[in-house]
């Protein structure tokens, strides 16, 4: 069975991913050390994230229907570097997302993924 929150993804759907966050999530970023905090904050980075990557796609799920824990492998682009990636996902007894962290490599599609994020949130 696939995930809600890649079904979400892969549909193109923002509101139904981030109805699927707690509204304290934590994302641990790939490119910062401060974890973002709250629903709104993660908003901000999928709506960024989903402008940002190009030839986005899932390719591996990795945890059952009743895991609390999920891996979510991916592939995509940022510009001219192809990255693999994983979104780590853990869920609370209700099922409600509540930390999302990311993984990519390698470092010179990372570098390039926090480049064009920058740019996107319009952070320095």
């Amino acid at each position: 069975m696939v995930h809600p929150f890649r079904s979400a993804i892969e549909a193109g759907d923002l509101d139904g991913a981030v109805a699927l966050l707690h509204e304290d999530v934590v994302f641990n970023s790939p490119v910062v050390f401060t974890p973002y905090e709250g629903r709104e904050a993660m908003r901000r980075i999928l709506a960024a994230v989903m402008e940002v990557f190009e030839d986005f796609r899932y390719v591996r799920e990795i945890g059952g229907d009743d895991a609390r824990d999920h891996a979510l492998v991916f592939e995509a682009r940022v510009g001219d570097r192809r990255l693999e990636g994983c979104d780590f996902i853990q869920r609370d007894d209700d099922g409600v997302i509540t930390e999302f962290t990311v993984m990519v490599r390698p470092m010179s599609a990372m570098l390039a993924l926090a480049e064009a994020m920058r740019a996107q949130l319009g952070e320095a």
